[in-house]
């Protein structure tokens, strides 16, 4: 690694960057695995039980714009380090909790210190890995995050069986101090985008700060990923439902398609952040890999096919979504200007956390209603529905450039 310094720092900065959003993901899954034992530890309803994890959300969305500004304000490492420390000592004193009320308490604290990630990651991965791998970092990125989604709930029962929960929560949440001292003792191989900006300040560009976050192209890069978000939260909510009430699928096979679905959608996420390395046509990716995702889950939800065919076509529509992420973040990074990454990013990524919660309902309804099949096929429309945002995203950041050609 040595005669390679430029790829050794690239690793060490997406080490550093990948363990803490593998914890931001890991966190915001660990409490729901302790639900029934809440219930009975403190005898509250499961809709109380369902407002812990509703304040953690919500602080986390409604905070990542605000963080986002004062990234590119003051600096990303502050924020990060402050955040990673309330986020998990937050979880910890979970395991000292006396009364539910303080539990949701510190979800909400949990979720505010959660919300610096995003905004504070694609700042430091934008400034501190070489162009020509920033499109697998980002995609180590997101890896990371759903690694962390992954593991939570089986690690987090396993402890609570093992050792209780309240001394697993506090276990836990001490996991992020070791991230927090690696931060600081690696601190000088992170670069901010912010600190970048001086060299960019003679071309500044035209719309900057609470101004660009309004602009057209930023607006529907937002509603890009709130749509795509409340597409693929419809799968992940409700394909084991979907597969067993339309399809006859036994819950254990239902369950083994949901899985090979993530897994597919994991390995996508790594092969579009080669991709997204290679060439500077994301949004013709996007096109591709959204439909085919699309018509497989749409195949899924009308088709009768035999358990085998639809795990398989459903790993194939995880794969194709599962790439087309990357390419959407770089998209994202290119409508920032220098020295903008942390708010812009903040602010889009609320458009997930939004989607994500405004999916479950209508994909309920349908299943009382007794179609359960026509989720996928919601699903599969909206996904579509999507690329018109990123299509109208594409056209208004094209706009200043065809008029100044002019």
């Amino acid at each position: 690694m040595r005669r390679f310094p430029a790829l050794n720092r690239d690793v060490r900065v997406n080490g550093l960057i990948g363990a803490g959003h593998f914890l931001s993901h890991f966190y915001s899954l660990c409490l729901p695995p302790l639900f029934v034992v809440w219930a009975n530890a403190f005898h509250v309803s499961y809709a109380e039980l369902g407002l812990a994890v509703a304040l953690m959300a919500g602080a986390q969305a409604l905070a990542q714009t605000p963080v986002g500004m004062l990234v590119d304000r003051y600096g990303a490492r502050p924020l990060l380090i402050g955040g990673a420390l309330l986020m998990a000592l937050s979880i910890s004193a979970m395991g000292l909790a006396t009364s539910f009320w303080q539990i949701a308490g510190l979800a909400l604290l949990s979720g505010l210190g959660n919300s610096v990630f995003h905004p504070v990651d694609y700042a430091i991965l934008s400034g501190s890995v070489s162009r020509e791998r920033l499109g697998r970092a980002f995609a180590f990125h997101t890896f990371s995050g759903y690694v962390g989604f992954a593991a939570a709930p089986p690690v987090t029962t396993a402890l609570v069986l093992l050792i209780g929960w309240r001394d697993s929560l506090v276990g836990l949440g001490l996991l992020g101090v070791p991230v927090v001292l690696m931060v600081l003792w690696q601190s000088g191989v992170l670069v901010e985008e912010r600190q970048v900006r001086a060299a960019a300040e003679e071309k500044k560009p035209a719309l900057f700060g609470a101004r660009l976050l309004l602009s057209r192209p930023i607006l529907f890069l937002s509603a890009f990923y709130m749509v795509s978000s409340m597409a693929t939260g419809g799968v992940q909510a409700w394909l084991i439902t979907i597969l067993h009430q339309a399809h006859g699928f036994t819950l254990g096979a239902a369950s083994s398609a949901l899985t090979g679905y993530l897994v597919a959608s994991l390995f996508g996420i790594l092969a579009g952040g080669w991709v997204a390395d290679r060439s500077d046509r994301h949004f013709g990716f996007i096109v591709l890999l959204t439909t085919s995702g699309a018509a497989c889950l749409a195949l899924v939800g009308i088709a009768p096919l035999a358990m085998a065919a639809a795990i398989g076509v459903l790993a194939i529509g995880g794969l194709c979504l599962g790439m087309s992420r990357t390419p959407r973040d770089m998209m994202v990074k290119a409508a920032a200007g220098p020295g903008e990454v942390g708010k812009v990013f903040g602010f889009v990524s609320a458009g997930l956390s939004l989607g994500s919660a405004m999916a479950p309902i209508p994909y309920g309804l349908m299943i009382d209603a007794g179609r359960p099949n026509l989720v996928l096929v919601a699903v599969a429309v909206l996904a579509v529905a999507s690329l018109g945002c990123g299509f109208g995203a594409r056209v208004a950041a094209q706009r200043p450039v065809v008029a100044a050609a002019e």
